[in-house]
């Protein structure tokens, strides 16, 4: 689906270059048909349980519109992807607003759009409570102090962690629920993390949610769901990352055996991104320069404006040349961007073709936490994003201008 043939990179059966000759460069271009795999992967491997996509992943309409038709619920976390996910047709009673700091008028619209609610803390329950005209589904975030073994900035149930509720506390936050006006508790949330490969972390948050949910139960609360969150992994370096199967024989055994435990029956609840979108993608750049010396320096014209998570969190990506796949790999260099940063380096030490001036170099596993992470830093207008299937393809996003950059801006009259 996005493969070399001889020495050009294909997505699907379009070549890279020439989307990027018909489009400019930089772009994302998307795999339909791998989309949609990914998407059925989970189906499959978890076919008694609700999957909600993590819409912070990847936010575009399109993609979330494949997403939706499939049956997913979504995962929001602001009142942003809260209605794009309703514009692209996911079930509301599928959608779950997640967040740990939503604001008055967030909260108003998802109480408006009829969706459940992941609480985070006891002001946002009361505040749910004082907003609502209606009865309002609601699970509490439940921080289970679990060590994810991923990037710090993406362990997310740890217990210094910003999210959740501790879960020496959880009882209590349910038994206040009970007491508070227009909110009905009916499930147990939590997230561990981002990128994990360690399939126990998450067979410990699940047994550590089914000792809540026990505790919950005595109160005579009926419970819906346990949602375990997602945050599995994917293989950007060619060590290997488990699949959505070996995930589901972890944690469905677990779920079989402890359900007997609880007089209801919720079902499980999971929350992928990255592992739908993660490899779907690459970004498609054009060298600008090839600079020679203490370092050899491959200058692109993306740069962590488009393409933030190797400044962020040191994010390996592998990279190759679009339209000299099969090449010797004759030059040691560095992929750099052009943003007026040192730390502006998307790929380090990496062994690649001898590289020229208008060659395009393809940065590979880049549909989640891409786009949705751009700037328009250094003055830059944000890049196209482009769908293929098969041997079509569609520009999903247009590429910004010079006039986006002043969008909603004012200059005060006394400044003419």
């Amino acid at each position: 689906m996005i493969e070399a043939r001889g020495n050009l990179l294909f997505i699907e059966e379009v070549p890279a270059v020439e989307i990027a000759e018909k489009v400019g460069t930089p772009v994302y271009v998307t795999s339909k048909s791998l989309l949609e795999k990914n998407v059925e992967s989970y189906l499959e491997s978890f076919p008694r349980s609700k999957i909600l996509y993590a819409v912070k992943a990847n936010n575009n309409l399109a993609i979330m519109k494949i997403i939706a038709k499939k049956g997913l619920g979504a995962d929001v976390f602001s009142g942003g992807e809260l209605y794009l996910s309703l514009l692209a047709g996911f079930n509301k009673d599928l959608i779950l607003f997640n967040g740990n700091s939503k604001s008055d008028d967030e909260i108003r619209e998802g109480i408006d759009a009829g969706v459940k609610f992941s609480v985070d803390s006891y002001d946002e329950l009361f505040t749910i409570s004082e907003i609502s005209d209606k009865e309002v589904e609601i699970a509490f975030r439940i921080n289970p102090d679990v060590d994810p073994k991923t990037h710090p900035k993406i362990a997310t149930g740890l217990r210094e962690s910003k999210f959740g509720i501790p879960q020496s506390e959880a009882l209590k936050a349910y038994e206040v629920s009970l007491k508070t006006k227009k909110v009905k508790p009916v499930g147990i949330h939590c997230h561990i993390g981002s990128q994990i490969k360690d399939l126990s972390a998450f067979c410990e948050a699940l047994n550590k949610i089914f000792d809540v949910a026990k505790e919950v139960e005595k109160l005579g609360i009926e419970l819906e769901f346990l949602d375990i969150g997602g945050g599995l992994a994917i293989d950007y370096d060619g060590t290997g990352a488990p699949k959505p199967l070996d995930l589901a024989n972890a944690l469905i055994p677990i779920y079989e055996s402890r359900l007997s435990e609880l007089r209801s029956e919720p079902s499980l609840w999971l929350e992928p991104g990255r592992s739908i979108v993660g490899k779907t993608t690459v970004l498609l750049t054009k060298v600008n320069a090839v600079k020679k010396g203490y370092r050899n320096f491959v200058a692109v014209d993306a740069g962590f404006n488009l393409l933030l998570r190797p400044a962020m969190y040191g994010a390996y990506h592998r990279v190759e040349v679009a339209n000299k796949m099969n090449l010797e790999r004759s030059l040691t260099c560095d992929v750099v961007g052009p943003i007026c940063e040192s730390g502006d380096i998307l790929a380090r030490d990496r062994k690649l073709p001898e590289v020229k001036k208008g060659d395009i170099v393809a940065i590979f596993d880049a549909g989640a936490y891409g786009f949705v992470m751009s700037s328009q830093y250094n003055g830059r207008p944000r890049c196209a994003e482009v769908l293929v299937s098969g041997k079509k393809w569609w520009i999903i996003r247009e590429r910004e201008n010079y006039s986006d950059l002043l969008a909603k801006q004012k200059v005060p009259e006394c400044l003419y």
